[in-house]
């Protein structure tokens, strides 16, 4: 079994028997937090990192140029759910950073509190992420990095309004567009694009797009920067 880097930082790769997986650095030494498998490697432990379970997972293994959340990042995570993907975000921004996780579900947010009761760089919050005037008051500095992956119709709408609120020039906001959500018919090109325009009209900036399939269907991760004063 071996270990190397990858180009995001705190973004791992383990071999094991010509068969490779993404993995994080345990922020909670041999925590595992959803059944993922945890090895240790020169003494650190390491959590595999599902493509299967987690959006910023299937981008990077389908060539994400670029990853905004970095080790020390202050992000403002949407659909936080149980905290799964929210877990491998924690490891990645370590001790210096912070993750704001907004869930909306009183019962997902059950196991994301759980969760941050073991680290200290997560902050749950039960809200609607369509309102963040309502939560604004919990979150404390500017946020770099948004990431929403919420299963709503105005994805676009919710995700702006955040920025808006949370962020500067220069930030970024990740989302993971979800065509069916959004519209049952048209075809998923068409919506994607429909959507990013109208983030564009609104001063963010696209770095880059990555199609999830086959680990999602109809789902893109789009890449987002500030690009104006909001």
């Amino acid at each position: 079994m071996s270990l190397r880097s990858t180009q995001f930082d705190g973004v791992f790769i383990v071999t094991d028997k010509d068969r490779e997986a993404l993995a994080t650095k345990s922020l909670v030494r041999g925590q595992s937090v959803y059944g993922e498998k945890v090895i240790t490697i020169e003494n650190e432990s390491y959590r595999l990192w599902s493509t299967r379970r987690s959006k910023i997972a299937a981008a990077i293994k389908n060539g994400l140029e670029s990853l905004p959340i970095q080790p020390g990042s202050r992000v403002l995570y949407l659909g936080a759910a149980s905290g799964t993907t929210v877990s491998h975000v924690s490891d990645i921004v370590g001790e210096r950073g912070i993750v704001y996780a907004v869930e909306f579900s009183p019962v997902s947010a059950r196991d994301l509190v759980f969760l941050a009761e073991s680290r200290e760089n997560i902050v749950p919050i039960v809200e609607d992420a369509r309102y963040p005037s309502r939560y604004a008051p919990l979150v404390t500095g500017p946020i770099d990095v948004v990431y929403q992956d919420v299963a709503q119709p105005d994805q676009a709408r919710i995700l702006y309004k955040n920025v808006r609120t949370f962020c500067s020039l220069g930030s970024w906001a990740m989302v993971a567009i979800k065509a069916r959500s959004i519209d049952s018919v048209s075809e998923t090109k068409r919506i994607f694009d429909r959507e990013i325009m109208t983030l564009q009209d609104q001063g963010l900036e696209v770095s880059s797009r990555v199609n999830l399939a086959p680990y999602e269907r109809d789902h893109e991760m789009v890449t987002l920067r500030v690009a104006v004063d909001l």
